[in-house]
């Protein structure tokens, strides 16, 4: 069992994916024009891996965000090597884009310029899936994904997620210094993921695939996606728009007066919602398939 959680973006892409190719490399030296002149360190890959390869017998096109430098945040050339890639998937076709997400959003020290970056992601995301090609997004680094890239993350067809991963508009440090500690006390561990961890994701929706924290799982996970977008609507449809607006409009509805997340998997009909977190993997899914099971039953 090799852990995903604790990989580098090049060692995930290596357990993945195969005869991967590199498009513009560290040696190509493309890195941020912006953050020497703050006298900030550079990378010269920017923090973002970006390629072909073949996962299962199937050309794919992947992009791994680096954790370890500035958190995975989207800088101007992070974006445009986001970008460049997904205009070449929507060229050359592959048969699906796997995106390897770990970023705490826009990089504050490029400003508009890292904001523009993400909101050209987003668009690029969504020509990809106009094109017929499934977007899957793989959530498992230790940075979580957060603020732009949360939002991205959800314009895909499939987030897989780990319980150890994370994913939100807002981190715990954003929503506290904007709302006092009242609101989000951010050193709750345990608060933290029982709010943003894969576990609540998968719950709510939000997710719809949820693995142990392993590359061999992961990688099982992607395959089943791309299976799966053959028999399914790959672009993003009206109605597809509306369901999902339906979807979050009835969750506000059921579970919008509830600051607490064990207090929403109990309003879901989780006898025990103090169990969720001590339940491995599997426990939790056979527990998860049991509950939208009586869901179903009950109209």
């Amino acid at each position: 069992m090799s852990s995903y959680l604790e990989a580098t973006a090049r060692q995930r892409v290596a357990a993945l994916i195969s005869d991967f190719t590199e498009f513009l490399p560290p040696a190509k030296e493309w890195t941020s024009p912006h953050l020497p002149q703050l006298n900030a360190p550079v990378s010269f890959d920017d923090g973002v891996v970006i390629g072909r390869g073949i996962i299962d017998g199937r050309q794919v096109y992947v992009a791994a965000q680096e954790g370890g430098f500035m958190g995975g945040a989207v800088g101007e050339v992070h974006g445009a090597k986001l970008v460049g890639l997904m205009r070449a998937a929507v060229v050359h076709k592959p048969q699906a884009l796997v995106l390897l997400a770990e970023s705490g959003g826009v990089r504050l020290h490029e400003a508009n310029a890292g904001l523009i970056a993400v909101s050209e992601v987003m668009r690029a995301l969504l020509a990809v899936r106009a094109a017929g090609i499934p977007v899957i997004v793989v959530i498992g680094g230790s940075n979580g994904c957060f603020g732009g890239m949360g939002i991205v993350s959800r314009c895909a067809n499939t987030i897989i997620m780990s319980e150890e991963a994370r994913l939100a508009m807002s981190g715990p440090e954003v929503i506290e210094t904007a709302n006092g500690v009242e609101e989000f006390d951010s050193r709750d561990r345990a608060l933290v993921w029982r709010t943003t961890g894969g576990k609540h994701r998968y719950l709510l929706g939000d997710c719809q695939m949820l693995v142990a924290d392993d590359d061999a799982a992961f990688k099982t996970a992607i395959v089943q996606a791309m299976q799966d977008s053959v028999q399914s609507e790959v672009a993003l449809s009206l109605a597809a728009l509306e369901a999902e607006q339906k979807m979050l409009t009835a969750r506000l509805q059921d579970f919008g007066s509830k600051t607490e997340p064990m207090d929403i998997w109990a309003a879901m009909g989780i006898e025990n919602p103090e169990d969720i977190a001590m339940l491995d993997t599997d426990a939790f899914l056979q527990m998860s398939a049991s509950i939208r099971q009586t869901e179903r039953q009950h109209g």
